[in-house]
């Protein structure tokens, strides 16, 4: 709850500053744009006055300059300060040689300015007169006779008017930034708390799940379309999990199973043995016997090792390039006495020269798990064939007998699955079952499939295909 409140907060928080800074931006070119007009507007009316006031001050032929007012007492004038243009005639040196009846002072004077205006420039700046800010225009006299030609006009016009509206629509501006931050802060949390809380019983749901429920199911939500495909992918995510968790909690029951079986058989062995004398004889038995299991043992904890590799994505061949038929040829030389003794003919038609960019070590123990496992259920007087061949999608292994068949193709590459004992017959050692496992986690590695199949004539065929040299 704690997580979810400052979720909420940040996500507030932060729609309520961007919603500020777009409206402080927006403020910001709106005071812009009303200065500009204001000043546009001002401006005009100063040229206005300007313009004017100059025909009216050059208007007389003997050159005698006075300005055109209305007739307003002072008192009617200082009401009127805001919409009173201020004029004043200076000459080019400085000196004031006339000023409107308004004004009990001089403006304020700037000699740079006045002698560019001297000059015949019009000439604009800002001044402050009187503790009041003034727009004001020096405009050169020179335009409208020659007897004015050193004279130059000042109009100034009062921009508190101006401020003071400037003032007034930024503080609007102000308060309006604050309440719809505000508002945008508010309406935030409480969006960011109603769009959040199927999120968190989802979630709850899910912290609900644990090793002991991995049957059960997300249910919160499903069957609402925002929702539906994040329950649905976290309920799949579920099945896998649940479907992984199942199969390491057999593969565990079932290693358990084959290491106790084992040790049971070492275990009772030796403390027969052990309880009275013995002959050296029995004793020789009871190690042989003894070595057995262990040999057991520990081809099983070598095939469980190569599997967890494959589970935990650390089975990696150490690839180079070999010649597979030379691999099978010297797994088949190795077993032939077995296969004598069980009666089992192996033909292996020559090859030479099938090459593939793999581990000989690895490739081997699929040779052997596959020529060993169709020993094991080939019957006395029949055959196990192994062939290797190249094509054009990479290296192809077959090994096919003619024992009874897969009882279910696909279950045969389960972890310590086994056929029927019935149908097994004389095998060089006791079956683990995870030979062919092991064989498809190695293709697997290396870039390849392994499947099995019943031949139409008899007896199972296991494929293995691997990528080829390229």
């Amino acid at each position: 709850m704690g997580v979810n409140r400052s979720f909420r907060f940040q996500l507030a928080v932060r729609a309520a500053a961007v919603m500020g800074l777009g409206l402080v931006g927006i403020g910001a070119v709106t005071l812009w744009a009303l200065r500009s007009a204001l000043d546009r507007e001002i401006d005009a009316s100063i040229m206005t006055v300007a313009s004017v006031q100059a025909a009216s001050l050059t208007d007389a032929p003997s050159g005698e300059m006075r300005f055109h007012e209305w007739e307003l007492t002072p008192d009617e004038a200082a009401s009127l300060r805001d919409l009173v243009r201020y004029a004043q005639v200076w000459q080019a040196d400085g000196v004031s040689l006339l000023r409107s009846r308004y004004m009990t002072t001089d403006l304020p004077l700037d000699r740079e300015r006045l002698a560019r205006a001297g000059d015949g420039e019009l000439v604009w700046t800002e001044v402050v007169w009187d503790g009041e800010p003034m727009r004001t225009l020096y405009y050169p006299l020179e335009r409208h006779g020659p007897l004015h030609q050193r004279h130059v006009l000042q109009v100034a016009a009062s921009l508190s008017s101006r401020n003071d509206m400037l003032a007034r629509v930024a503080l609007f501006l102000g308060l309006l930034t604050t309440l719809v931050a505000g508002g945008t802060f508010v309406g935030s949390s409480w969006l960011a708390g109603r769009a959040m809380r199927p999120v968190h019983e989802v979630i709850d749901q899910a912290e609900a799940i644990g090793g002991g429920s991995l049957d059960r199911r997300i249910h919160a939500y499903a069957d609402h379309q925002e929702y539906r495909r994040l329950v649905e992918v976290l309920n799949t995510m579920l099945g896998r999990i649940q479907g992984a968790f199942d199969a390491q909690r057999r593969f565990t029951a079932d290693a358990s199973h084959e290491l106790r079986s084992p040790l049971t058989a070492m275990r009772g062995e030796l403390e027969l043995a052990l309880r009275r004398e013995r002959a050296p004889e029995e004793y020789r038995r009871v190690l042989a016997s003894t070595l057995e299991e262990v040999v057991r043992l520990s081809r099983i904890g070598e095939d469980l090792l190569v599997l967890a590799r494959s589970d935990s994505g650390a089975l990696e061949p150490r690839l180079e390039s070999c010649d597979v038929a030379a691999v099978v040829a010297r797994v088949v030389e190795r077993l032939q006495g077995s296969a004598a003794g069980a009666g089992v003919r192996v033909v292996s038609p020559p090859a030479e020269g099938v090459w593939a960019v793999a581990d000989p070590g690895l490739l081997g123990q699929v040779a052997w798990n596959l020529l060993e496992n169709a020993l094991k259920f080939t019957p006395a007087g029949g055959t196990v064939e192994i062939g290797v061949s190249a094509g054009a999608e990479g290296v192809r292994l077959e090994v096919a007998d003619t024992g009874p068949g897969f009882r279910d193709p696909e279950e045969a590459f389960r972890r310590f699955y086994r056929e029927d004992p019935a149908r097994t017959h004389a095998a060089p050692a006791g079956g683990t079952g995870l030979g062919l496992a092991i064989v498809r986690a190695v293709a697997e590695a290396h870039g390849g499939t392994a499947r099995a199949q019943n031949r139409p004539e008899g007896g199972a065929q296991v494929i293995v295909e691997l990528p080829g040299q390229g």
